[in-house]
């Protein structure tokens, strides 16, 4: 774990709890720039498939992420429940694709656990680590290194196309 999130999870903060499936997940509530309801999207021609388009914003083009399929969890459903929450990652805005938002959670450093190792078989990179709150388990997800440079790059050639 680099000292970043070591010192993030060790201080706590306020995080934006989300659903993927049954699990419970946090963004940290400073990267996000707001929540809206999931609508079209326009398709990118040979984007990753968890790279669901590309929305305009007010004028600004966002690239889309499906976080269930980047997650390489279950096939992703949309329904009135799913959620887009649009992040200001890297001073770049980026919207990705959830379940249901729940609301904004305190955590205290004494709340945040570090993230176990799995060993090889799972990716814990993208987990800054694991939130107690009224007895739920809240996995925090490291945005900046869930949508890594490669992601980044890849959505800047999305607006470019798109432009």
């Amino acid at each position: 774990m680099n000292d970043t999130r070591t010192l993030a999870a060790s201080t706590g903060g306020e995080y934006l709890s989300f659903t993927l499936g049954n699990e419970h997940y946090g963004v940290d509530i400073l990267k996000v720039q707001e929540i809206r309801g999931y609508d079209s999207v326009t398709r990118v021609p040979d984007a990753p498939h968890y790279i669901k388009g590309v929305i305009n914003l007010r004028g600004t083009i966002v690239p889309v992420i499906d976080l269930r399929l980047k997650l390489r969890l279950d096939e992703a459903r949309y329904d009135a429940f799913t959620v887009m929450i649009v992040l200001n990652v890297e001073d770049r805005v980026v919207g990705i694709v959830v379940d249901s938002v729940s609301d904004v959670i305190p955590l205290t450093g004494d709340q945040i656990r570090p993230t176990p190792e799995f060993g090889a078989a799972v990716d814990t990179r993208v987990i800054s680590g694991i939130g107690t709150h009224d007895d739920k388990m809240l996995i925090l997800l490291d945005i900046e290194t869930l949508l890594d440079i490669t992601d980044l790059g890849q959505t800047t050639a999305l607006e470019e196309a798109s432009a």
